[in-house]
């Protein structure tokens, strides 16, 4: 029955009738639901059960792990940021510390149904306007040119969702999936002739249009302006200080502090949780005897007295942390030490602020098995540009530790952070998994592919450790190596030529 009905269909769209134009649109529906009617009559022929519209469809299972925890962690992090009761947050940051604690606490008095209830508010309008939106654009497109609509929307418009953040409005989102889909695909011929990523090109766009929506604290709930009030009447009820109160600020965004902040001043906050077993301990404590006059003991400050002691002139023995900075300073120390709501567990499991969909390293590690067992996604691509991420992150820790007075401990805090930890902070995961490996937009060579992810991978970790304005890297790096992609393989295949024309001499 639905295959005649779909014929019928079809019929009103045959050259001559007067839907003929509205062909793209019907033929998307009937291809989507069935098998493409061709046979190919001439060779060379391929059997193979994945076609491109099932090729899609694999990419969307990959992903859903993590539009299941995106859904999930934006309920979590909108039903505590939004309450207004520091009670509920103290009860979320203390369970949070364990798994069976953070599940006691989504499960207790059926928490979860409200959890579900608030991230599926959150992500599924926005996944709505990214297909609607971007496939009215396709469809626009293919009419005009009188080609068939391409499945790529497929996976772009769920990638566009999942690299949102919560808070993101609906016009907003609506304008960035056009301005990706037109400017970032179709100006280029549509679908297979893109240079570039075009959910990158989507993200992009909205981030230097509207740098305010996209960056800063704005990812917990869908109303920046609650979240806001929420805080302030948490921070207030629960008498909280600048260095103990509630923000929700991206690990991301703690991690990008000013260079001005040094190791040593990190280490020295995070003795009080450590003690001696601290990087930089030894110059540490050569200080604190100089400033010390008040019998305290290294160790087991009061916070007014780490505070004195940080930001007092080095001259009078501290540590010479200009004052305005010394928060900054509290947040990286808990953030390197994993000192607090900081565990690398969380972390990898997806409990944290961010874009909703980027949060699980797991949904993601999850996601590029499905893709490497398929066959769809290139392993290559997706382990180069890790090694790349990891390697440049070692040299700037190993250097940081190596270079410099007293051990290293007057060069900038970020230079020391540990390399496995950017592995688990921001999008670096989804990325790798799912953005690098676009084929369109990626070399098509082995070596190209493995040139291409160091590349990428190298260039994140820079733009992470280096620049000042702009800690996510992923996002420029993939774009810069969707750009220099066809040089790649240009190059690769150029020496292999060469190779084999010497061989062959």
């Amino acid at each position: 029955m639905l295959r005649r009905f779909l014929d019928y269909q079809l019929s009103l769209t045959e050259p001559g009738k007067p839907l003929h134009i509205l062909r793209p649109l019907v033929s998307a529906g009937d291809t989507f639901l069935y098998e493409a009617p061709l046979n190919t009559s001439k060779g060379p022929h391929i059997r193979d059960a994945i076609d491109l519209k099932r090729w899609m469809l694999v990419v969307v299972l990959a992903l859903i792990p993590c539009v299941l925890v995106a859904i999930w962690n934006t309920g979590v992090q909108s039903m505590v940021y939004s309450s207004g009761d520091y009670r509920l947050m103290n009860e979320y940051l203390s369970s949070a510390t364990s798994l069976k604690g953070y599940f006691d606490f989504a499960f207790k008095e059926d928490r979860y149904l409200t959890i579900l209830k608030l991230g599926s508010i959150a992500f599924f309008p926005l996944l709505f306007i990214s297909y609607a939106v971007g496939g009215l654009w396709e469809a626009l497109f293919a009419i005009v040119r009188k080609h068939e609509i391409s499945e790529g929307f497929l996976v772009t418009g769920v990638l566009y969702a999942l690299i949102l953040p919560s808070t993101i409005p609906y016009w907003m989102a609506a304008v960035g999936v056009s301005a990706g889909v037109v400017l970032g695909k179709e100006v280029f011929g549509g679908s297979g002739m893109n240079i570039l990523n075009p959910a990158l090109v989507c993200r992009a766009f909205l981030f230097f249009a509207f740098p305010g929506r996209m960056s800063g604290e704005i990812w917990a709930g869908t109303n920046p302006t609650t979240i806001r009030q929420s805080l302030v009447t948490m921070n207030q009820e629960a008498h909280a200080g600048a260095f103990d109160g509630y923000t929700q600020a991206t690990k991301l965004a703690q991690f990008n502090v000013t260079q001005e902040i040094k190791r040593i001043h990190v280490d020295a906050i995070a003795t009080n949780d450590l003690g001696s077993n601290v990087g930089t301990y030894e110059a540490i404590q050569s200080h604190f005897d100089k400033w010390n006059t008040q019998n305290a003991t290294l160790g087991q400050l009061t916070q007014e007295q780490m505070h004195q002691f940080v930001t007092t002139p080095a001259v009078d023995g501290g540590l010479g942390l200009s004052p305005g900075y010394y928060e900054d300073a509290y947040h990286f120390s808990g953030l390197q030490y994993g000192i607090g709501h900081n565990s690398d567990w969380g972390f990898f499991l997806g409990d944290k602020l961010g874009s909703m969909g980027e949060t699980s390293v797991l949904a993601c590690l999850i996601g590029a098995l499905i893709l490497i067992w398929t066959g769809v996604g290139s392993w290559r691509t997706m382990v180069a540009m890790g090694l790349g991420a990891f390697l440049t992150a070692f040299c700037f820790e190993w250097g940081s530790k190596l270079f410099g007075s007293e051990g290293g401990a007057w060069n900038p805090a970020q230079y020391g952070f540990p390399a496995y930890k950017h592995l688990l902070l921001g999008g670096l995961a989804f990325g790798i998994v799912f953005m690098a490996t676009d084929p369109v937009s990626s070399p098509a060579t082995n070596l190209g592919k493995w040139i291409y992810g160091l590349f990428c991978g190298a260039v994140a970790l820079v733009i992470r450790g280096v620049n000042p304005a702009y800690p996510e890297g992923v996002m420029l790096a993939i774009l810069m190596g969707n750009v220099f992609a066809p040089l790649i393989d240009h190059y690769v295949l150029t020496i292999a030529r060469s190779r084999r024309v010497r061989r062959t001499a």
